[in-house]
């Protein structure tokens, strides 16, 4: 799985897992933030959420165009400079409705908001690009998509930790240093700046690695690197395909990033914030950790590695089962959960499955029934549909939120097990496996040359349009029945798959 690899894969995944471990860590907590500093509706909280989101995944569009100008490797470090500006500002505690007035803190947010979006625009499709061009060497091409998934991995482990970052962190601010409830958000904001000094530090310590692949097709050639040539018809057969394929992952992350917004409103209103017994291992992310680390410990023993390697992973399995078995007959009878929490679970899933998907691929791809990218992209939009049936029919029996609202005022309000939320990711997370890395791995392929940072800008700004959409969430969130909010994104799922499966040969005929 790691064998075989270029060096820089491994320099530009760290690079990326600092800056998606800030970004996650205030994402975690940002809707919330919203509607308790500024006392805002889920409606209002979930608009700029969602505006937000677009923004993020619609300005790698123009870093892409900036880039096939003046190269990745600048639009990498002047994005992450613009983004440490914009979790500085939110990292300011200038009040809220606490005290009594909101105009300054909502327009220093705002405003922190613009500068995140701008510098991700700018950093997070170009790093993807350099990635991909690591791969348009000959001896390295046909692990493109294993790389991506090792690349979508990495992302996740900082993903995976941001959730109990944001929320130990603001545990510690109110009750060592007695900030208010209000004030304490900010220390979660304050975590994405030190996060993205260790990003640019790994980046520029790494640099020689990967040096090569910071420049565009134009400047390659200049230097008198061979780059691939396509016929006017050929660029456009491409682009086409890539567009199409763009109009299908939209609606995919209108449903996926319900997970900040409509399923933790879920986790805040209807799920039991007590769990008890041995589920609280689940909520402690030593526990997670020690889960992937088995998960891989498992395949090093019995994948094709030397004798030595295979000792030294069965040493750590044995050792992490240990550290398990004492956890457990350790825990506590008892721990109290916050709705962010959940969160850890869907990149918890991604770190951890990986491997699992990429052992399944590689034994298909020896087979030679490997499902060609565009086919796996629909696996995973049917797959997204299936969780939110799971969804919907957990939620028969529950109330409207409205109606839940006042039961809870009455005391009379009943929860669900936070499994069912547990389940959810996972089954979400399967889709994601399917879509994401996948998706970003077929835009590196197929995209002309001259394009290359245009193309994977357009595929976050169809991330941005499914983003945007995640606002219906919001506003369906109050009088309706649960089971028919779930239902619409299990409607949305499965047009697009079926839209997706009646193209599919289209879509493989351009990775030809």
């Amino acid at each position: 799985m790691f064998d075989n690899q270029p060096k820089g894969l491994y320099a530009l995944a760290l690079a990326n897992t600092g800056e998606r471990f800030g970004y996650y860590t205030m994402l975690a907590v940002f809707a919330l933030f919203l509607r308790a500093n500024f006392g805002l509706t889920a409606g209002e909280a979930g608009m700029i959420y969602a505006s937000f989101l677009g923004f993020v995944y619609f300005l790698p569009l123009v870093g892409g165009i900036l880039a096939d100008k003046i190269g990745y490797g600048k639009c990498v470090t002047i994005g992450i400079i613009i983004m440490f500006l914009g979790y500085v500002l939110l990292a300011i505690p200038l009040g809220g409705i606490d005290n009594g007035s909101i105009a300054l803190p909502m327009t220093a947010m705002f405003a922190a908001l613009v500068l995140i979006s701008l510098g991700t625009g700018l950093f997070k499709g170009n790093l993807q690009v350099m990635v991909g061009n690591l791969y348009d060497d000959p001896k390295y091409a046909d692990r493109r998509d294993a790389a991506f998934s090792l690349f979508y991995m990495a992302i996740n482990i900082g993903a995976m930790f941001a959730p109990t970052a944001a929320v130990k962190i603001m545990d510690w601010a109110r009750e060592s240093l007695h900030y208010s409830v209000n004030d304490s958000y900010h220390f979660a904001f304050m975590v994405a700046c030190a996060s993205l000094v260790l990003s640019i530090a790994i980046y520029y310590a790494c640099r020689p690695w990967f040096k090569h692949v910071e420049n565009t097709a134009k400047q390659q050639a200049a230097a008198g690197q061979k780059v691939e040539t396509l016929t006017p018809e050929q660029t456009k057969k491409r682009i086409i395909a890539l567009c199409l394929v763009f109009v299908v992952v939209l609606f995919f992350w209108m449903a996926f990033h319900q997970n900040g917004l409509t399923l933790t409103y879920f986790a805040n209103e209807f799920v039991n914030p007590v769990v008890t017994g041995v589920q609280t291992m689940a909520f402690d992310i030593i526990n997670l950790v020690l889960v992937a680390i088995l998960v891989y410990a498992l395949f090093g023993v019995f994948g094709k590695n030397s004798q030595k390697a295979k000792t030294i992973w069965g040493c750590v399995g044995v050792a992490v089962i240990g550290a398990l078995a004492y956890k457990y007959f350790n825990h506590p009878a008892e721990t109290d959960i916050s709705a962010p929490i959940f969160q850890q679970f869907n990149p918890f899933y991604v770190v951890a499955l990986t491997p699992v998907s990429m052992a399944i691929f590689g034994a298909l791809a020896a087979k030679g029934k490997e499902p060609s990218a565009p086919r796996k992209i629909a696996y995973g939009m049917l797959v997204a549909g299936l969780a939110y049936v799971f969804m919907a029919f957990c939620s028969l029996p529950l109330l409207s939120p409205a109606a839940q609202e006042l039961a809870k005022a009455s005391g009379n309000a009943e929860f669900v097990n936070a499994n069912v939320l547990i389940i959810t990711y996972l089954i979400l997370t399967f889709g994601e496996l399917l879509l994401s890395p996948m998706g970003i791995s077929f835009v590196s392929k197929v995209a002309p040359p001259q394009y290359k940072g245009m193309m994977m800008g357009l595929w976050f700004v169809a991330t941005a349009l499914g983003n945007m959409l995640v606002s219906v969430g919001g506003f369906l969130w109050g009088e309706l029945p649960l089971w028919l909010v779930w239902t619409v994104f299990v409607g949305v799922c499965a047009i697009a798959a079926i839209f997706m499966f009646s193209i599919m040969r289209k879509l493989e005929d351009a990775t030809k």
